[in-house]
């Protein structure tokens, strides 16, 4: 069963990712490590004792469409009265709205701990915060006045619909339309699919977000505007009211996270209602929805990059507990009668190290993305150099992050053997959960080259040439530490670096001799080169923290296994960035 690892996440925020420094500065207002301590001992109590036990229940049972509406798996209702109850989910929101105003930081790590305990519970919550995030920054004072309150609260949820059977990432050829009307309102018309959390029994009202086209608009991403459109009217005094035009048409059949309904959604066709089309609210202005909703979605894809994470520590804990109890064979230098646990067996030692390795090095990017989040708020004159730190961070934490889960994921069943295979030991939900989250939110491809072409450019390659920069500063720490149990570490964060170093030279040059198509043929190898290297360094930066856990010798361990066992793989990455172009190129004729 899933414990919540509530002081690894609270060491990593503190002394890796920078919320320490950033307390002791004052940066964070009156928040104290006390609260924060306070804060994610009881997000990971509730993640142990009442999500992770319904995970199975969700597993098995999956959401459910009967005569017409959506039934979650047994126990779930409760369980998100539970979570409204306990508050979750306004940290992050506006106090004006009944929210606390906390960190991002506190948020990523509380929603860590929930998707391990369930991914497919998490996602509710996870789409209602970024809703809220849209809103609040874009939407007009009558919507947030009759919207925020209940959004903040948890008793609305909040859903993201993109995506048409015809536009998945091409947003540009989308069809659903919205008609204009008299009061201020519109109709809204169309069909959405894979729309997370569409319909469900939990709450008393949805409030879809919806991307569509206006008669008039221009074509492409430039005509696309946003709508607010509620499962229910809302009356004058914020009763609900009649139905709205809209309603789940079918639920998806999915290879995991089978609790959360994955809906298909339609608009307008004259089920409920008079008029014919669900009536919605313009959110930001017309024809400029999609930058509203890249807020939203920017956000959702350090979420997504935290389900990676969750899902990689819960299938890592599963793993190693397993190793320890199932013994098989006597392992090398094994001692006394009978067989050996198959954690003392080197092969399975190596691959639960490297899953360890894997999950801390992808919550500490993801956490550090956070933090580069919140001081473009609150860090004053160095607010753009931590915008762009973030906008840097972003894709590598959601594309890392979530292969990261995969991999461990699928090395959790190779552990476990033949019963990884097998259903009931429950090894094999982590992989079919994990499996979404490479593709939810722009796939980790689109994120490479969202890296590649809009990322390292920032502040003329400044801001990436600065970045590693401060990597090497780390590395030369670790030098300067001459603690022998960092071994090599020092000498492969240099050639990682230097491999890293290299490659983005390369890229930018490339990109400045307008040879995009080579460019981008390195994106994905270049976008894991960096995720190795931020994770040699981060784990680094761990092991060198003075802390009161008295776990920096196994945190110095770790660190070195990294760099000495994974870090390897970056001069190969380095290649394929630099002069796998032209193979790929010439390849191409076996697709035709």
């Amino acid at each position: 069963m899933y414990k919540a690892p509530v002081e690894e996440i609270a060491f990593t925020l503190k002394h890796v990712a920078g919320m320490g420094e950033a307390i002791s500065k004052g940066l964070l207002g009156d928040l104290g490590e006390d609260l924060v301590d306070a804060i994610l001992a009881e997000a990971g109590r509730f993640a142990t004792e009442e999500v992770a036990p319904l995970a199975e229940i969700g597993d098995r049972q999956g959401a459910r469409l009967i005569d017409g509406e959506v039934r979650l798996p047994d126990g779930w209702r409760d369980l998100y009265r539970h979570w409204i109850a306990g508050g979750w989910n306004g940290l992050t929101a506006p106090e004006a709205f009944g929210g606390q105003a906390l960190p991002h930081m506190l948020n990523v790590a509380a929603l860590e701990m929930w998707n391990s305990g369930s991914m497919a519970f998490a996602l509710a919550p996870t789409l209602t915060m970024g809703a809220i995030e849209a809103v609040s920054a874009h939407g007009s004072a009558a919507l947030k006045d009759t919207y925020l309150e209940k959004m903040v609260s948890g008793e609305w949820t909040g859903t993201m619909n993109l995506t048409e059977p015809h536009a998945g990432s091409d947003l540009g050829v989308l069809k659903a339309r919205a008609e204009r009307r008299d009061d201020g309102s519109y109709r809204l018309f169309g069909q959405k699919i894979f729309i997370t959390w569409g319909e469900h029994d939990a709450a008393d009202n949805i409030i879809h977000l919806v991307l569509a086209r206006l008669p008039d608009a221009p074509a492409g991403t430039r005509g696309i505007s946003l709508f607010l459109v509620p499962k229910f009217l809302v009356n004058d005094d914020g009763s609900l009211g009649p139905r709205n035009d809209l309603f789940c048409h079918s639920l998806e059949h999915k290879l995991g996270i089978h609790g959360s309904p994955t809906c298909t959604m339609i608009y307008g066709d004259g089920k409920f209602g008079g008029e014919k089309g669900a009536v919605g609210w313009l959110v930001g202005e017309e024809n400029k929805g999609l930058a509203c909703m890249f807020m939203m979605m920017n956000n959702a894809r350090l979420a997504v990059g935290m389900q990676g994470v969750a899902i990689a520590e819960a299938a890592t804990q599963k793993a190693l507990a397993y190793a320890r109890e199932r013994t098989q064979g006597r392992a090398p230098g094994a001692s006394g009668a009978g067989m050996s646990p198959i954690v003392e067996h080197p092969d399975v030692a190596r691959m639960l190290l490297t899953m360890k390795a894997l999950t801390q090095g992808a919550r500490a990017i993801s956490y550090a993305c956070a933090h580069a989040i919140d001081m473009s708020h609150r860090a004053g004159e160095t607010s753009r150099h931590w915008q762009e730190r973030a906008a840097l961070l972003t894709p590598i934490a959601k594309s890392f992050s979530t292969d990261a889960g995969v991999d461990v994921a699928s090395l959790g069943i190779q552990v476990h053997g033949g019963m990884g295979f097998i259903e009931e030991t429950g090894a094999a939900r982590y992989l079919r959960d994990a499996r979404i989250a490479p593709i939810y939110e722009g796939t980790n491809g689109i994120q490479a080259i969202d890296l590649v072409t809009r990322k390292l450019p920032l502040s003329g390659g400044d801001q990436v040439k600065g970045f590693i920069a401060e990597l090497k500063q780390i590395a030369d720490d670790v030098r300067r530490s001459n603690l022998d149990g960092f071994g090599e570490t020092a000498v492969r964060l240099d050639a990682g670096i230097a491999d890293l170093e290299q490659a983005t030279a390369w890229l930018i040059k490339t990109l400045a001799d307008d040879k995009t198509a080579e460019a981008l043929s390195g994106a994905t190898p270049y976008q894991r080169l960096f995720g190795l290297v931020l994770t040699g360094s981060y784990l680094a930066k761990g092991g060198l923290a003075e802390s009161a856990d008295g776990a920096a010798e196994n945190r110095i361990a770790l660190c070195r296994f990294a760099a000495e066992n994974l870090l390897a793989e970056t001069a190969a990455l380095r290649d394929r960035v630099v002069n796998g172009a032209a193979s790929l190129a010439a390849a191409r004729i076996l697709l035709a």
